[in-house]
């Protein structure tokens, strides 16, 4: 059975940078192509990042490009996403979550999906 397990949220100030990961079992890791979404309170989730199997593929909505980036260790079974320049609007519980077909920014286009872990923008 696949599971997600997100880490590393927390409060950071503005301006800040904070790295989330987000490690996958269950499945042969060099296989899989991951998302994070987000999701602040009484707000859709949404898109914020995605990798392909080798890494060197990477999609990102205008929000998140150029301040965010998603890499992967292959051997660690682990998909990072790190943050900079960190806003306000950041914040939200960031979700992790598999990647299976169809559209990349389309939540129904995943079938596992992390617990998320909480990240908080503000002094």
């Amino acid at each position: 059975q696949v599971q997600l397990v997100e880490s590393g949220g927390g409060l950071v100030q503005p301006g800040g940078s904070l790295t989330l990961s987000c490690v996958v079992s269950g499945r042969t890791f060099r296989e899989v192509q991951v998302g994070w979404f987000r999701q602040a309170p009484e707000k859709e989730r949404e898109f914020v990042a995605w990798i392909g199997r080798r890494g060197d593929d990477t999609y990102y909505p205008d929000s998140t490009q150029d301040r965010f980036t998603i890499s992967r260790d292959n051997p660690k079974s682990t998909v990072y996403l790190q943050m900079s320049a960190l806003k306000p609007e950041d914040t939200g519980v960031y979700f992790c979550a598999l990647h299976n077909y169809g559209i990349y920014y389309y939540k129904s286009s995943y079938t596992a999906w992390g617990q998320g872990t909480q990240v908080t923008v503000g002094s």
